[in-house]
């Protein structure tokens, strides 16, 4: 019996109840991680898995229903209780205090999940002042000042792994040029902040989801669902990415495993930015896809392709 079956609890009617990860289900023993925009999507997944595997998690996000139902979603799952804060990461005063409390209740923070964000479809020539900058403080400023009050409140005398979650914006973001601005940003700054601090032992990379089939898809307009629908035919793995594909390549990052990588980004995209239109591509379904998550659920644009 694999590792990744061993980690899977079931009740006696053989329903998974906890997440089936294929990593230890020790590895983060003794381990407290914050995860930004834990209430949903692929943050909550992300908290899920790390849960399973020993974590104690902060969940972080602006809706405290949400996240008390994730916590209570990972109790149920025989997870060490997990914290909430509700915090708009946008707000500089607010961002330090949560990080406070967060020290206060678990007494340490190894990793970060810098996970929160959030945007709206429409092209540049409507989107206003208002609009841009909500979307860059949603997506770069907010993941900046979560990353910067963890670091000097704890992981400079101690420590620690970041992992800041941008998007596939390589070769342009159409109809989201203010997220692609904002998340090509974050890379940068993901760079800068592994060098300047290097001296602490801090590690901080990225990850770039491509399409993935999450809960956020729902939120668009009615308009722009048929678009999203066809999105798998450029993919050259032909499908829709997982909230547990994303979240597995998270958890990589933080672990010792990744000690010797920082600076870097690792893309979960099914090749889509590589693929070129002079190139046909074959359709295929031999790219199974990985969904360790008990919980997952399909999101409803894709429920009646």
């Amino acid at each position: 019996m694999n590792k990744r079956r061993r980690q899977a609890r079931r009740t006696r009617e053989g329903e998974i109840v906890s997440y089936s990860s294929v990593f230890r289900s020790d590895l983060f023993a003794n381990r407290h991680i914050v995860v930004t925009g834990g209430g949903s999507g692929i943050g909550r997944c992300t908290a899920h898995e790390l849960a399973a595997l020993g974590a104690a998690i902060a969940l972080v996000g602006r809706t405290e229903s949400k996240l008390a139902a994730v916590a209570g979603e990972i109790a149920d799952a025989g997870g060490a209780p997990a914290t909430i804060h509700v915090c708009d990461i946008r707000d500089e005063p607010t961002v330090a205090a949560t990080v406070t409390a967060i020290l206060e209740q678990h007494g340490r923070i190894d990793g970060l999940v810098n996970n929160a964000g959030g945007q709206f479809h429409a092209p540049l020539k409507h989107i206003s002042q208002k609009g841009f900058d909500t979307v860059v403080r949603n997506n770069l400023t907010g993941g900046f000042l979560m990353a910067r009050e963890c670091f000097t409140q704890w992981m400079e005398d101690n420590g620690g792994a970041i992992v800041n979650i941008i998007a596939d914006m390589w070769n342009a973001m159409p109809g989201m040029g203010h997220s692609g601005a904002a998340r090509a940003g974050m890379l940068s700054l993901t760079e800068t902040a592994a060098v300047e601090w290097q001296y602490a032992g801090v590690r901080v990379n990225a990850v770039a989801p491509g399409w993935i089939a999450s809960s956020g898809m729902d939120t668009y307009p009615e308009e722009i669902k048929p678009m999203l629908r066809a999105l798998p035919q450029f993919v050259p793995l032909k499908r829709w990415g997982t909230e547990s594909e994303v979240s597995a390549a998270i958890v990589f990052l933080l672990s010792e495993a990744a000690g010797f990588i920082t600076g870097s980004c690792l893309r979960v995209d099914g090749g889509a930015p590589n693929a070129r239109g002079h190139f046909p591509m074959a359709d295929h379904d031999k790219a199974p896809a990985y969904n360790g998550f008990h919980l997952a659920e399909t999101p409803r644009l894709l429920r009646y392709e």
